[in-house]
């Protein structure tokens, strides 16, 4: 496996794909500005209202775009991957790059790291700006669990990013997957959460938002609930990789 890992001219290779994709690019700029952007305009209008007007959780009611936010991060890990299926680009691809699994993981690894930058920087800033608009109902950065939820703002849209990447190269089709995640965490979510709330605690969204909670309800606190999110995307992933190496350009 160490011979099939990432190098730097592979790397540099991924991320000029990305940067000239128009709707790759654009979906990883949406990711910041939606989450931010709705956030800001939420807390506007509800923020100074009444106690728990955005949400009974105070610091999850602090991410409410994330909502928002993950169908971008979708949108960015799923188009990163599909523009490889489309007019043969996946066998020009594999010419510069014969071993298959380096050039995965050099392009899971770039679109992971961009997600997790840009989500670091989305999350800090969706806290911050939003707070803004709080009045006396603000939470500041020294509050209890906020540092954690910031950081973990982050590590969920990068895992939701990957997630879509990973089912994406099974798939072969960004169009599929997000008819298929979206529905799972705006629909599917919230039916199995009425009905079996137990199973639900399991699901992705629910789990990684766990770390965006002050309290935990359920079995999965903070990072139990991030592992969770981060198994699902493994699955998806190895799944992804399996894929890549198996089937035909």
């Amino acid at each position: 496996m160490s011979a099939a890992l990432p190098t730097v001219p592979v790397m540099h290779s991924e991320w000029i794909k990305i940067r000239s994709l128009r709707g790759t690019f654009g979906a990883l700029i949406s990711l910041f500005a939606a989450t931010v952007g709705i956030q800001v305009l939420t807390a506007a209008a509800l923020g100074r209202a009444e106690a728990g007007s955005m949400g009974d959780d105070p610091l999850l009611a602090a991410f409410y775009s994330i909502n928002f936010g993950q169908i971008a991060a979708f949108a960015f890990g799923a188009s990163a991957l599909s523009a490889e299926f489309h007019n043969g680009a996946l066998r020009t691809s594999l010419v510069a790059v014969p071993n298959r699994t380096r050039f995965y993981l050099s392009k899971i690894a770039m679109v992971g790291g961009l997600a997790f930058v840009v989500g670091q920087v989305t999350g800090f800033l969706t806290f911050v700006a939003g707070q803004a608009f709080m009045g006396r109902y603000a939470l500041g950065l020294g509050d209890p669990g906020s540092l954690r939820a910031i950081f973990g703002s982050g590590v969920y849209l990068t895992l939701m990013a990957l997630l879509a990447a990973g089912l994406t190269a099974v798939l072969r089709s960004a169009t599929v997957v997000l008819s298929l995640l979206i529905p799972l965490v705006l629909m599917v979510s919230f039916v199995v959460g009425a009905a079996a709330e137990g199973a639900a605690e399991y699901l992705p969204d629910r789990a990684g938002q766990m770390a965006m909670r002050l309290e935990s309800q359920g079995a999965l606190g903070p990072w139990s609930g991030l592992g969770v999110l981060a198994l699902w995307a493994a699955v998806a992933l190895i799944g992804g990789w399996l894929a890549v190496r198996r089937r035909d350009a």
